[in-house]
């Protein structure tokens, strides 16, 4: 059986044995939609829960739109254009006009990375600026939230008259769903707002996974502070394996973003009547997979369709290495990934991005991972707690080997964009 894993920018083709393989794992077929742009259009003007866009800037001098960085691909050159020609309409001047770059603590974009994300065109003619979580001066205290986060907000954003936050729904492993209040928290918050939000108190709790919003407390502590921070008015997207739209939300923060999951659930979720011994999957593809970092939200999507013992066998580009310098950090401190876990339990200990390693650590307490990659040494990677092969089907056979005759293989080809669930 061959099959295509999303690898960089290249599809990753490889050869698994038809007997072995139970399911492969894949979006569901949703239409997509045949005019994005007049679908845009119809929604700026009939909201979900809101006055229509036009209705929000009349009055307004100011503008700030929030948009995701190069690690999400959304829509933006179907986004933006209509919404920054209903400011302008409104009487909102371009040169009064943000567009702010939710960076979180991910790095700051490059110039080709804007044109990527916004088109030649808005590049030419408007302000285009990153969030820089880490400067402190760049924030304003709004007090601490309801479990006790101290909320540092971007005050570009804040000193805006009109709050526009777009962003991209998809399956997140500690949030249920990326997109809707994601944008605010941790997109434009201060590191030490981002630090506390990403404490094991949230991260451990049982609610805190991917596709569950109910009562995750990383989910209502983000909504929470994006509604304290205020938006305005939310645009959010869902696209397909191909990166096509099969829906477009907006409005209110919340009942808009709701909505947007609902569209987002009925095309991500594939189950599994049983786990499986080995887990074959990918980073998702570009741009999401260019670090190792990035490429840890493949792994810990198979967590819940995984057997106890088994293996989770991924495939990333990481074209642009590890990712994250504090894993360096972590894995010159804490040989074990047992070591690691305790001591993240200690209050007075914090590291910058440990979370990503302790989501990490949750697929590891239940099985194997072997990374599959061509941009990174062995020894690299093993350093960071995981295994490595020099190829998918290497890794397969190796992992039938310990398993036996009637080890089962499940195949997820688009990595961290399917949610991989058992079947009830």
């Amino acid at each position: 059986m061959k099959i295509k894993l999303a690898y960089g920018h290249d599809p990753l083709e490889i050869t698994l044995p038809d007997e072995r393989v139970v399911k492969c794992l894949k979006f569901r077929e949703l239409p997509t939609l045949q005019s994005p742009e007049d679908a845009m259009d119809e929604l700026l003007r009939r909201p979900i829960d809101s006055p229509p866009l036009l209705e929000l800037a009349a009055d307004k001098h100011s503008a700030c739109v929030v948009i995701s960085d190069v690690t999400r691909p959304v829509p933006n050159t179907t986004i933006l254009p209509p919404i920054l020609r209903t400011l302008e309409q409104a009487g909102i001047s371009r040169e009064n006009v943000l567009i702010l770059i939710a960076t979180g603590l991910h790095r700051s974009s490059t110039p080709a990375e804007r044109l990527e994300m916004c088109g030649e065109k808005i590049v030419a003619n408007y302000r285009i600026e990153d969030h820089h979580a880490s400067r402190q001066d760049e924030h304003a205290y709004l007090g601490d939230s309801p479990r006790n986060l101290p909320v540092w907000i971007d005050t570009r954003y804040l000193n805006a008259d009109l709050k526009i936050v777009t962003g991209l729904i998809e399956s997140h492993f500690m949030a249920g769903y990326s997109g809707g209040r994601k944008g605010i928290c941790p997109g434009i918050c201060g590191a030490e707002t981002i630090g506390q939000w990403h404490r094991p108190r949230f991260l451990e709790h049982a609610n805190a996974k991917t596709g569950q919003l109910s009562e995750n407390p990383v989910h209502e502590e983000g909504t929470w502070i994006a509604k304290k921070a205020g938006v305005d008015f939310l645009v959010n997207a869902v696209m397909n394996a191909e990166r096509k739209i099969v829906g477009l939300v907006a409005g209110n923060l919340e009942t808009a973003y709701e909505r947007g999951v609902e569209i987002a659930r009925n095309l991500i979720v594939d189950t599994l009547p049983e786990p499986a011994d080995i887990i074959v999957t990918s980073g998702g593809g570009y741009p999401l997979d260019q670090t190792f970092y990035q490429t840890i939200k493949g792994i810990v999507t198979a967590i819940d369709i995984l057997k106890e013992g088994g293996t989770v066998i991924i495939a990333g580009s990481c074209a642009e290495g590890i990712g994250c310098p504090q894993f360096e950090e972590i894995a010159a401190k804490f040989p074990t990934i047992e070591a690691f876990t305790q001591a993240i339990l200690n209050e007075d200990f914090f590291v910058v991005n440990q979370w990503q390693i302790e989501e990490l650590a949750k697929v590891l307490r239940k099985g194997r991972v072997v990374v599959v990659t061509d941009s990174l040494p062995p020894e690299t990677l093993r350093r960071m707690y995981v295994e490595t092969a020099p190829t998918v089907e290497t890794a397969v056979n190796d992992a039938l080997t310990r398993y036996g005759a009637a080890a089962k293989i499940a195949v997820i080809p688009d990595g961290p964009y399917v949610l991989a669930q058992m079947e009830k």
